[in-house]
């Protein structure tokens, strides 16, 4: 079961629309795989700066591309009920040509958006219980005409989902999880595993991520899943980067970024991730690294 290596660009939604626009088309034309973009309600880090609402801009995107591959990384989920954001999944997908993939996550904790607009900021464990029965209401609504189901925390009856959606038997979805009880969630549900790590540096970032991988593989075995089946994603975190003014350090040299793929190839990550470069001076070396570098990764 093994999976084509993927690479994906996150765009994050935090520029004027005309260049949000030119930034997918401009990741499709280089020849990525997926694009992605985040979900929050303001930029977690800095509330009071421009911030754009993700399954709009993904709609928007998928009109204004043809090939390119459209994901959330991650829709929160405290900002919806599960149905809704079920719908707007299923109706992306159509307006994308079924070319949607459903990244999901739990939430951050330290999100100002709580407050904000006053949504509870729920305690790890109820967190995580509520993803499990979040994930499942969406596994089953993109998946059946009609469901219900009667959880703890959400509750949905006779749901109708016309028109299916455009992928059968639904999108694919993302799961990113880190710690022990999301590991297994992902395990259940996922059609793929995201990732990362905020170690300071990469060789403790990969040490980190042997350790996850560990455990998702044994994950899988005790709910009967073969490990390969699962697609394992990786996005590239630099924890250099924000004291660098935004400079992403993968994108200093492409012999580092190919070294620094091969050594995650070698945990399983089929897929990696890179930030949409903040620093204009670092253009010029993400457009090689994709042109050039990448081809032959995949070769």
């Amino acid at each position: 079961m093994a999976h084509d290596l993927r690479f994906q660009v996150l765009v994050l939604p935090n520029v004027p629309w005309d260049e949000m626009v030119r930034r997918f088309t401009y990741v499709e034309n280089l020849g990525f795989d997926l694009v992605s973009t985040a979900d929050h309600f303001v930029d977690w880090t800095k509330p009071a700066t421009p911030w754009l609402e993700a399954w709009t801009v993904l709609a928007a995107a998928a009109q204004a591309t043809t090939r390119i591959r459209l994901a959330t990384l991650v829709s929160q989920i405290p900002l919806r009920h599960p149905a809704m954001l079920a719908r707007q999944a299923l109706t992306v997908d159509h307006v994308s040509g079924g070319r949607l993939e459903v990244g999901l996550g739990a939430g951050l904790s330290i999100d100002p958006a709580y407050d904000m607009i006053g949504i509870p900021n729920w305690e790890p464990k109820e967190r995580v219980a509520r993803f499990a029965e979040y994930v499942e209401i969406g596994d089953r609504l993109l998946s059946n005409e009609q469901s219900s189901y009667a959880g703890r925390y959400y509750q949905v009856k006779d749901v109708m989902m016309n028109p299916r959606p455009v992928q059968r038997p639904r999108p694919p979805i993302i799961v990113a999880a880190l710690g022990p009880a999301m590991l297994r969630i992902a395990a259940r549900h996922a059609d793929s595993w995201n990732s990362l790590s905020f170690a300071r540096t990469f060789d403790a970032q990969l040490a980190e991520t042997v350790e996850r991988v560990a455990r998702m593989d044994d994950a899988c075995a005790a709910v009967g899943r073969n490990p390969a089946s699962l697609r394992r994603s990786y996005l590239m975190f630099d924890p250099t980067s924000r004291a660098s003014g935004g400079r992403l350090a993968y994108y200093d040299s492409a012999g580092a970024f190919g070294d620094m793929v091969g050594r995650l190839r070698e945990l399983g990550m089929s897929e990696l991730g890179l930030y949409f470069p903040a620093v204009a001076d670092q253009v010029p070396a993400f457009e090689r690294i994709a042109r050039d570098v990448i081809p032959k990764l995949k070769g």
